[in-house]
């Protein structure tokens, strides 16, 4: 067999070949899976009052450490730890033997300057009216005033060691600076006290308090402006107080904004005072502060069931043309009751899948079943945001 004989065999048998491939048909066909009910939403934009949640710290708006300014034993103690006290009270005295001694001494000295002042005074007198007359030395009238001025200088010398000795004899007795609460005392009776560094115990008052919380650098102008407000009081629901998920009916304004921010944080401290009538925020008591924001302008609202989460991206399902799916990535907001605000990732009018997005994948072509009735929070409504110092 020649060689042209075996091309053309072989040209036979592969369009042979071919042609039966090209005319077999597969057994089966692989069917396009039907449309996948979900209930659909339509983005809607709304007016959108949030609540910022800032975590606080109760503090005393009035603080005063007592501590001796004398040195001594302790020989009274006229209070009970955690009483309440008024101001001027007596709290604390110790051994006053010693400083009332020094005031008796002192008070006697005085006492003898003051005799002594008025020889001098008399003998002045008299020397001037001889000198008047000529009948003794001018030497001898200059002398005498000289003793008159020495004199005058020792009563104001006796005078300021009897007020040393007063003051010191007062400090033996330590009275309360304001009134409010006494704390835990940090000495016993007969205790020895040394002058400006024994602290005795702690007095702050119960009402108003305050709370501390530390705001990012970026709302502090926001905060500035409700400090400057001329309409804020006390009645203000701006800044309400929760401790332990219980809603105190206690409603607070801003008092004070530091001087600075802390450069390790970011943070600027914000004392808000609040009105404490039944004593129940305590100093250094943790709590949570509720602060409303009232967004300037209408935000995209969707139900919060609409959105999934994967590694920490949040999505949801778009409908787009011929009913066929495609995940968006979205920046959410604050929750508001079931429902998010939408940051970034929708636009008004869009529609999304509420319900019935486990099943779903990018692509898939779906049929609205029913019309979510899910609806954004009123403007009136309540929204939390949780902010931490960064």
């Amino acid at each position: 067999m020649n060689v042209n004989t075996i091309k053309t065999t072989l040209l036979v048998i592969s369009s042979a070949i071919l042609a039966s491939c090209g005319n077999s048909t597969p057994a089966t066909q692989q069917a396009a899976p039907p449309p996948m009910p979900v209930t659909t939403y339509t983005v809607t934009k709304e007016s959108v009052t949030t609540t910022d949640r800032y975590p606080g710290v109760v503090v005393a708006l009035n603080e005063v450490e007592l501590r001796a300014e004398v040195g001594g034993y302790i020989t009274a103690i006229y209070v009970q730890d955690g009483q309440k006290v008024t101001k001027g009270q007596k709290l604390y005295e110790i051994d006053r033997t010693n400083y009332q001694s020094a005031y008796n001494s002192a008070k006697a000295n005085l006492e003898v300057a003051k005799a002594n002042y008025a020889r001098a005074k008399k003998d002045a007198q008299r020397y001037t009216t001889l000198a008047e007359k000529e009948a003794i030395a001018t030497q001898r009238v200059d002398y005498a005033l000289t003793d008159l001025a020495n004199a005058a200088s020792q009563i104001a010398a006796a005078e300021a060691l009897l007020t040393t000795a007063q003051a010191n004899l007062n400090r033996s007795i330590i009275v309360s600076p304001l009134s409010g609460t006494i704390g835990i005392s940090q000495v016993k009776l007969g205790a020895l006290v040394s002058p400006g560094s024994t602290l005795l115990n702690t007095v702050s008052t119960n009402d108003p308090m305050a709370v501390d919380i530390s705001v990012n650098q970026n709302d502090i102008q926001r905060f500035l402006e409700l400090q400057r407000n001329p309409n804020q009081s006390i009645s203000d629901s701006i800044f309400s107080i929760e401790q332990n998920g219980n809603h105190y009916a206690l409603n607070g304004k801003i008092v004070a904004i530091d001087r600075a921010v802390d450069p390790g944080t970011g943070t600027i401290k914000v004392r808000i005072s609040y009105p404490n009538p039944s004593g129940l925020l305590i100093s250094g008591m943790t709590c949570n502060v509720n602060v409303s924001n009232k967004a300037a302008e209408t935000q995209l609202v969707i139900p919060h069931k609409a959105v999934s989460e994967q590694l920490g991206t949040y999505s949801v399902y778009v409908v787009g043309d011929s009913s066929k799916v495609e995940q968006r990535v979205v920046t959410l907001g604050s929750e508001v009751q079931g429902n998010i605000v939408i940051k970034e990732g929708l636009k008004e009018g869009e529609v999304i899948v509420s319900e019935g997005i486990m099943k779903l994948r990018p692509g898939a072509v779906v049929t609205a079943s029913t019309v979510d009735s899910s609806t954004p929070a009123p403007a009136s409504s309540t929204v939390t945001e949780e902010t931490e110092a960064n």
